[in-house]
């Protein structure tokens, strides 16, 4: 399909608004012959003159790549009453069928939201052959109302506003209202005034008083009513196999993100059309998203990369976006300062931009993953993330892809600390942002089904050799596909995919669930039918494994629900027939796992963990964590001669903190303790002052006298401070202003005793 793009003109300000302007009005005079050609040629006056018209007047052209126009809408705006009216909205003769109008009509109703309107009204000729008696005609306007309603929007019945204004004449309009997904039919007193004002602003010169007053007057309190659908049946109410109810966590606040400027895919549409699929399916039971912490952020991702996007949306004025345009090809450690420059050093393209509403969208986007993965951790079988904007392409250390925190790694790293995880991503594109952020362990599997980067995005990650790196080698599976292939491949590739998952035996697996492999996707090049989606929920289900679902990609809206809704079934259908798998619990006979273990040393799969644990602490700044890691990084390759040494605490194989010590240079038995950090799920089991201990223990076996611990004076470390003076160090020093303006050094020190005996 050409790119489609919809301009948006508010008034007739260059020769391009106006060229637009006069495509709208050549295809009013082409489609609507009957229409008062004056109607016609006041539509500049209506965009530039709100008083005069009582609406504020706002024009859509929808035109193709070539600048050809394809169709156009004109809404009214009545901000006084916060209500919309869709004066017009026409496709270009001969451009029915392609998509155009339910594009047009979908950003008019976008638009409408973002205005604050509680409701879309239009009119439509009747469908009722009393009112249209012409058989032809009816059918005409029988598609139009079936039209409206696969959106919600639904004639207002009840009342006198389709009496005709010449008595005997036929077709008369209804008042037909759209909720915009998330609006009622308002009481008689407001519907009174909003029709008032229609009749009144829109039709004044041809609605007598008399005829407005009988029409304000036929609407009363519980006497009028939204129609029953009648073109789009609603699904039955269904019991969902075996009583299973999955649980949903939706994403409510994902529609303040929406980016109109470059014909933004990723569109608010997408949630509601999939939610509305679910309507009386029985399948789930919607939940609330609970509020986490932002230090699972955090331990995901680059806590620097996290503070850029949060400083950075809320530095942006309302209603502009920021698009990365410059990236350090050679020099990725110089970082820039000019903010449209530093974007480029977090993103991976030019097309994901920062807004003001892009953090709080992104972040209660991974509270609904968080939620999901906690109620499967809990255990419900299966729960559903459904959420924008989608997460798999953004990596530890970069956002793009419409990404900007990974959804599915934080819930994946979340339930890491409760068992082995699989993160299985069928998401058209490659998901190379989970791929980065595990690509060097092995306690997290990932696997991707996707389109070969030599075509599809992100096009340098998702090539078959990669494998992972150090303790991860084995622990990532790339199964790129052909551009062009039938389902039945897709469903052997997914065999695969799910063979290998089945090897690494999870206690918990992860779905990326992508419905961008749907047919006719404006970005994808496969072909799965809803039937095809039924059987791969089928075949994740027979898995039987606890299953948290993470929504990624997906765009075409009129298929999207449905396809939705058929995978979910197929899902449900399995889990309900095969035992339900629950992570094993840890033997209660055998308390001694779960006691706390110490060793000396640094292996390779240290540094990861180190970086993990003190980025997630939220404490450091991304110099720091660096530092952290590399003083590992030295120890591994100098050994004792780096002059750094480490303890670890572990429990149960899995380590909960560290420290790092070492001589200080040039003094006689005087060691500086650099690092003492513990997992963020693990800081309340007294696991820093046992590492304190060690370290004490340890330098006392090397003839050490005295231990020096450096830290800020900042508010963020009182805790660190109170820590430290309840483990015995006295307060030596303070520098003021030491590490920045008004962020000073505290010097803490302790005097060890000498070991017994010595």
């Amino acid at each position: 399909m050409p790119m489609l793009r919809i301009r948006k003109v508010t008034a007739a300000r260059d020769a391009g608004d106006r060229a637009a302007i006069a495509e709208a009005q050549a295809i009013l005079r082409a489609q609507f012959h009957g229409l008062d050609p004056a109607d016609i040629d006041k539509l500049p006056e209506q965009l530039e003159n709100p008083l005069a018209y009582r609406f504020t007047g706002e024009l859509y052209v929808a035109e193709r790549g070539d600048g050809t126009p394809q169709g156009m809408a004109l809404l009214l705006i009545a901000a006084d009453l916060r209500f919309a009216y869709l004066d017009t909205l026409s496709v270009a003769p001969g451009r029915g069928g392609g998509g155009i109008g339910a594009a047009l009509y979908q950003r008019v109703r976008e638009e409408a939201r973002a205005a604050g309107a509680r409701g879309l009204y239009f009119e439509c000729l009747p469908d009722d052959p009393a009112l249209s008696p012409d058989a032809a005609t009816r059918r005409q306007n029988a598609a139009r109302l079936r039209f409206y309603e696969r959106f919600g929007a639904r004639p207002i019945s009840g009342t006198a506003y389709e009496t005709p204004l010449t008595p005997g004449a036929s077709d008369p309009p209804y008042l037909v209202f759209d909720g915009l997904d998330r609006h009622a039919l308002p009481g008689a007193a407001r519907l009174r005034r909003i029709v008032r004002a229609i009749l009144e602003r829109k039709y004044g010169e041809v609605c007598p008083p008399g005829y407005i007053g009988d029409v304000l007057r036929s609407i009363r309190a519980r006497g009028y009513a939204l129609r029953e659908p009648r073109y789009v049946k609603p699904a039955a109410a269904a019991a969902a196999p075996g009583g299973l109810q999955i649980p949903l966590i939706v994403n409510e606040g994902h529609d303040i993100h929406h980016v109109r400027d470059r014909g933004y895919v990723e569109a608010p549409v997408r949630i509601p059309a999939i939610r509305r699929a679910f309507a009386g399916s029985g399948l789930f039971a919607e939940k609330p998203a609970r509020r986490f912490p932002e230090r699972h952020l955090r331990e995901t991702h680059d806590p620097a990369l996290v503070e850029f996007i949060k400083r950075a949306c809320a530095e942006q004025p309302p209603g502009q976006s920021l698009y990365p345009y410059v990236f350090p090809i050679r020099n990725p450690e110089r970082r820039p300062r000019e903010r449209s420059v530093l974007a480029g050093y977090w993103c991976i393209d030019t097309f994901t931009p920062l807004n003001r509403n892009a953090w709080f969208a992104a972040r209660a986007a991974v509270d609904c993953a968080l939620t999901a993965a906690g109620l499967v951790r809990d255990g419900a079988p299966a729960a559903y993330a459904l959420v924008r904007p989608p997460g798999h392409h953004a990596e530890r250390r970069a956002f793009g892809g419409f990404c900007y925190f990974n959804n599915a790694a934080v819930a994946a790293q979340y339930l890491s600390h409760h068992g082995r995880v699989a993160v299985l991503d069928l998401d058209y594109h490659h998901g190379n942002g989970t791929q980065d952020i595990f690509y060097d362990r092995d306690d997290v599997l990932t696997v991707s089904v996707h389109g070969d980067p030599s075509f599809a995005y992100p096009y340098f990650s998702g090539f078959a050799h990669e494998t992972g790196i150090g303790a991860g080698v084995g622990y990532n599976l790339n199964l790129p596909l052909p551009e062009t292939i039938t389902p039945e491949r897709y469903a052997r590739a997914v065999a695969r995919a799910l063979k290998r998952v089945a090897e690494h035996r999870p206690d918990f697996v992860v779905l990326a669930l992508g419905l961008d492999t749907a047919r006719e996707d404006p970005t994808g090049t496969w072909s799965n039918a809803a039937d095809d989606f039924e059987r791969l929920g089928e075949q994740v289900g027979a898995m039987g494994w606890p299953l948290v679902v993470v929504q990624e990609g997906g765009y075409r809206v009129r298929t999207l629900g449905a396809n939705a809704r058929a995978f979910f079934e197929g899902l449900a259908r399995a889990l309900a027939r095969v035992p339900r798998r629950r992570p094993a619990p840890a033997p209660a006979a055998a308390p001694e796992q779960n006691a706390l273990r110490f060793r000396d040393g640094v292996v390779a799969a240290d540094v990861a963990t180190i970086r993990r644990i003190v980025g997630a602490t939220g404490n450091f700044n991304t110099e720091e964590v660096a530092i952290a890691q590399e003083l590992a990084e030295e120890r591994l390759a100098r050994g004792p001669a780096s002059g750094y040494e480490f303890v670890f605490a572990e429990r149960g194989g899995r380590v909960v903190g560290y420290a790092c010590y070492g001589p200080i240079p040039g003094t006689a038995r005087r060691y500086d303790l650099y690092w003492v950090a513990v997992d963020v799920d693990a800081q309340r089991g007294s696991i820093g002052r046992a590492l304190v201990e060690r370290v004490e223990q340890a330098v006392r076996g090397r003839g050490g006298e005295r231990i020096y611990i450096d830290t800020s004076t900042s508010p963020g470390y009182d805790a660190a401070r109170a820590f430290y003076a309840r483990m015995g160090y006295d307060q030596a020093a303070v520098l003021p202003d030491f590490y920045a303006p008004g962020d000073g050094k505290v010097i803490f020190a302790k005097v060890l005793e000498p070991r017994q005996g010595v």
